[in-house]
């Protein structure tokens, strides 16, 4: 194994679930009469129909870890390209390092998880669990970004302006190499993407390359203002929706909108709705297993649409976004385009009471 070279590792691509082509109604109404997991999972599928249903809900989806270089992309993307979500909330690992990364025409590969990784160093492959990906082409995508922020005139940014570059940047001439780019769908459909640990990915090796060569005037990320424009599109949200993949950075800063409002002094509503699709476990105090009826306490969620799900994210998540995708409850929906908001700098934001 010691002499492992890149077309050895890097020959079958990863495929994405596509919910498009697999109704599966009849598979979790049928787990809805069963027990234990499998009707919790078909609880959460008909919150999350609820949740497109509810003209008021602006639905908030939280995403952890690696997802998409496990094959989940292409359901983001649907979900982003058919209204059935308002607002990301991810790690930059699934928006930068694989969604950014295979826009720019790059691959994820099926791997073994039972390989010499020192042989995967030398070879410059890295591995996500049983997934290979090339070290050389993560470096371009760095460097991109670098590039990216180079453009910019040197000032803070909160990660969804950078991220709308992004998907500005893919929108020009032939960048975007792939049909089911998350950043770019979400750039033309005004999705607000925030990556609340921008630094922790990709993105991160891409503002040390600019901001080392350009240590006087840079651009650069406030996580703050990230908090801020949040806070903003909740108060503005009559209701909203939680759809958590993980736990998390991202499942934490989307809750805490609640209380960010309140510690200001201004009125809004808990969550309405909640599901967390976790394999994590609730008693030694990660937040990635911390119970969504924990969350009320803190006046973050609702508990009359909530729902936990105990299982692994790519066999739960398929099931239940194909589920509301072929229920058709998005069909009327037509997006809160929250971005138009966030850009317009005359919208005033609510004045704080303490």
């Amino acid at each position: 194994m010691a002499n492992l070279k890149k077309t050895d590792l890097l020959k079958d691509p990863i495929e994405h679930f596509d919910i498009t082509k697999h109704n599966t109604i009849p598979l979790v109404e049928a787990m809805a009469k069963m027990a234990f997991s499998a009707r919790d999972l078909a609880r959460a599928s008909d919150i999350y129909d609820r949740m497109l249903g509810d003209k008021d809900c602006s639905v908030i989806l939280c995403l952890a870890g690696s997802l998409f270089s496990a094959g989940l992309k292409k359901i983001v993307f649907d979900l982003v390209q058919n209204n059935m979500v308002d607002v990301i909330v991810s790690t930059g690992a699934n928006i930068v390092d694989q969604d950014f990364f295979e826009s720019l025409g790059f691959k994820h590969y099926k791997g073994t998880k039972w390989v010499d990784d020192h042989a995967m160093r030398a070879a410059r492959v890295d591995r996500i669990y049983d997934t290979f990906i090339d070290e050389d082409e993560l470096g371009r995508c760095d460097n991109t970004i670098s590039a990216i922020a180079g453009t910019l005139k040197p000032k803070p940014y909160s990660s969804r302006e950078i991220i709308e570059e992004m998907g500005k940047y893919l929108a020009t001439g032939k960048n975007c190499k792939a049909r089911d780019s998350i950043v770019l769908a979400a750039y033309k459909k005004q999705v607000p993407i925030f990556v609340p640990a921008f630094s922790d990915c990709s993105a991160g090796f891409g503002f040390l390359h600019h901001q080392w060569h350009n240590p006087e005037e840079h651009a650069s990320i406030d996580s703050a203002k990230d908090f801020r424009e949040l806070v903003h599109v909740k108060l503005k949200s009559r209701e909203s929706g939680l759809l958590m993949i993980g736990g998390g950075v991202p499942k934490n800063f989307a809750q805490d909108v609640t209380v960010g409002a309140e510690m200001l002094g201004l009125e809004t509503r808990m969550h309405k709705y909640a599901i967390q699709i976790t394999v994590a476990d609730e008693r030694d105090g990660a937040l990635s297993g911390s119970t969504l009826r924990e969350a009320c306490s803190w006046g973050k969620v609702d508990t009359v649409y909530e729902q936990m799900i105990y299982s692994e994210a790519t066999l739960a998540l398929p099931l239940l976004a194909s589920y509301a995708y072929h229920k058709g409850s998005w069909k009327k929906r037509s997006g809160f385009r929250w971005n138009a908001l966030l850009n317009d700098e005359n919208a005033q934001l609510p004045a704080a009471r303490v």
